[in-house]
This record gives structure tokens, sequence and C-alpha cells, in this order.
């Protein structure tokens, strides 16, 4: 059983209520946030899609140390026999509270140790749109390793784009990420 609240020094993951509804149908409706999955159209779908997330998803919004919701992340897929799932829906929302903090890879961090250390999964992966060429880059830099692609597997803006397929090992994770994850926390810490 995962607790509600996964505890940080920056910042904690909670679980996402139907409360949220308004501030992720806003997140979600961003810019930035273009290369993530279809937004609902409103408030209703957005608390009826909350409602019913199935079994095998764990959502969360990232919040500062002062409750200040900031973000989301999800682990979704959730396969205990083959012991893997796949992370999505990492958005930070709320770039101006996160600004200076390192929010996004605490968050990230919180999430592995979730999934390897008390979930006891050996892999997670995930998809990402090719064009999003940061998310790339910033996955890559925290240790996963690129694995193939799904051609023209998501239209965006008017465009087919192809799924970039990442994915993480538990063993990979320990080695590499992890410890890489801790130094940029250490840090921001000495600042």
């Amino acid at each position: 059983m995962v607790r509600k609240e996964i505890i940080g020094e920056f910042v904690n993951l909670r679980i996402l209520a139907v409360e949220d509804a308004m501030m992720t149908l806003r997140w979600r409706g961003m810019v930035r946030a273009r290369n993530l999955n279809t937004v609902n159209s409103g408030l209703t779908e957005q608390e009826a899609w909350i409602k019913n997330r199935p079994s095998s998803e764990l959502n969360f919004i990232i919040e500062l140390k002062n409750k200040t919701p900031i973000g989301m992340l999800s682990l979704i897929g959730i396969d205990l026999v083959n012991k893997h799932a796949e992370t999505g829906r990492f958005l930070i929302g709320n770039e101006d509270a996160a600004k200076g903090l390192p929010a996004a890879v605490e968050a990230m961090k919180l999430l592995y140790q979730l999934a390897f250390g008390q979930m006891g999964l050996v892999r997670i992966f995930g998809t990402i749109a090719s064009e999003n060429k940061l998310m790339i880059k910033w996955q890559k830099y925290l240790g996963m390793k690129e694995e193939g692609r799904m051609r023209r597997h998501y239209f965006i803006d008017g465009m087919w784009q192809d799924a970039v397929i990442m994915g993480l090992l538990v063993d990979e994770a320990h080695a590499h990420s992890i410890p890489r994850m801790n130094a940029l926390i250490a840090a921001a810490k000495k600042k």
C-alpha cells in the first residue's frame, strides 16, 4: 500500500484528489503541456477522469513543503507480476513557485524510490513525443536510455510525431540516476 504522501526534502508527492481537478485541468491546458495526452473538455470530465483512475495507476500532485501545488506526476500501467510500470503525466504547472528548487529532480527521485524500492519494480519506462527534445535530454541526463521509437504515434499541433521509448532498470537507477539526483539536490541545499 502506498502512503497518501511521499516526503522529500524540497517537495512531497501526494495522491491526486478530485479537489485537484480545476488546477490540473488548467495546467493541462497550458502551451507547455501540449505534449501530454489530450486535455479533458471541462471540469466535470476532469473530475470524472480523476475519480475513475484504475488501481494500476498512482497519480500524484507535486507539492512544495508549504503545501503549494506545483505539478503532477504518475506511475501508470503498474504490473507487479512482470515488475514494471510507466512514468507519465509529468508536468511542472507552477514554474514560478518551483523556480530555484530541484523540484522536478526530487519528484522523479521520489517516484523512482517508490517504484524500485517500495514496489520492487525492475524496470520503468515511458514515451516522449519526439519534438519534446528538452524532456528527452532531461530524461537521458537522469539515466533513462532510449530503447526505440514508435513511428507517427502522436498527432500533436497538426503534426505526426514519433514516440521515443525511454527505459530505466533498477540497477541503473541505483548506480547512476539516484546518485546524480542526490548530487543535484545537495547542490541546491548549499545555495
